[in-house]
Protein backbone atom coordinates (compact mmCIF):
# COMPACT_ATOMS: atom_id res chain seq x y z
CA UNK A 1 0.00 0.00 0.00
CA UNK A 2 3.06 2.36 0.80
CA UNK A 3 4.81 1.70 -3.13
CA UNK A 4 1.38 2.59 -4.40
CA UNK A 5 0.85 6.24 -2.24
CA UNK A 6 4.68 6.55 -2.74
CA UNK A 7 4.22 6.39 -6.57
CA UNK A 8 1.07 8.29 -6.71
CA UNK A 9 3.13 11.32 -4.79
CA UNK A 10 5.96 11.22 -6.78
CA UNK A 11 4.12 11.85 -9.81
CA UNK A 12 2.36 14.80 -8.28
CA UNK A 13 5.49 15.98 -7.34
CA UNK A 14 7.01 15.59 -10.82
CA UNK A 15 3.48 17.19 -12.45
CA UNK A 16 2.84 20.13 -10.42
CA UNK A 17 5.98 21.21 -8.00
CA UNK A 18 8.73 20.69 -10.25
CA UNK A 19 9.80 23.66 -12.74
CA UNK A 20 10.65 22.12 -16.39
CA UNK A 21 12.93 24.50 -18.31
CA UNK A 22 11.24 26.09 -21.32
CA UNK A 23 12.84 24.97 -24.88
CA UNK A 24 14.92 28.43 -24.71
CA UNK A 25 16.04 27.54 -21.62
CA UNK A 26 17.32 23.88 -23.05
CA UNK A 27 18.58 25.66 -26.29
CA UNK A 28 20.77 28.19 -24.27
CA UNK A 29 22.07 26.26 -22.15
CA UNK A 30 23.28 23.20 -24.59
CA UNK A 31 25.09 26.08 -26.60
CA UNK A 32 26.55 27.43 -23.34
CA UNK A 33 27.66 23.79 -22.92
CA UNK A 34 29.02 23.02 -26.41
CA UNK A 35 30.89 26.34 -26.82
CA UNK A 36 32.34 25.55 -23.23
CA UNK A 37 33.59 21.96 -24.22
CA UNK A 38 35.27 23.56 -27.63
CA UNK A 39 37.24 25.66 -25.45
CA UNK A 40 38.04 23.44 -23.10
CA UNK A 41 39.21 21.12 -26.01
CA UNK A 42 41.30 23.63 -27.46
CA UNK A 43 42.95 24.89 -24.78
CA UNK A 44 44.18 21.19 -23.59
CA UNK A 45 45.37 20.79 -27.41
CA UNK A 46 47.09 23.98 -27.27
CA UNK A 47 48.97 22.70 -23.91
CA UNK A 48 49.54 19.46 -25.51
CA UNK A 49 50.92 20.71 -28.54
CA UNK A 50 53.31 23.08 -26.46
CA UNK A 51 54.78 20.20 -24.24
CA UNK A 52 55.09 17.93 -27.55
CA UNK A 53 57.13 20.31 -28.96
CA UNK A 54 59.00 21.24 -25.98
CA UNK A 55 59.77 17.67 -25.50
CA UNK A 56 61.10 16.81 -28.95
CA UNK A 57 63.30 19.89 -27.87
CA UNK A 58 64.56 18.45 -25.53
CA UNK A 59 65.37 15.38 -26.42
CA UNK A 60 67.15 15.90 -29.80
CA UNK A 61 69.51 18.66 -27.51
CA UNK A 62 70.14 14.81 -25.36
CA UNK A 63 69.26 16.05 -21.93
Amino acid sequence: MNLIKDIKESYNELVYKVSWPTQKDLINSSVLVLIASVILAVFIWVVDFIFDHLMQLIYSIGF
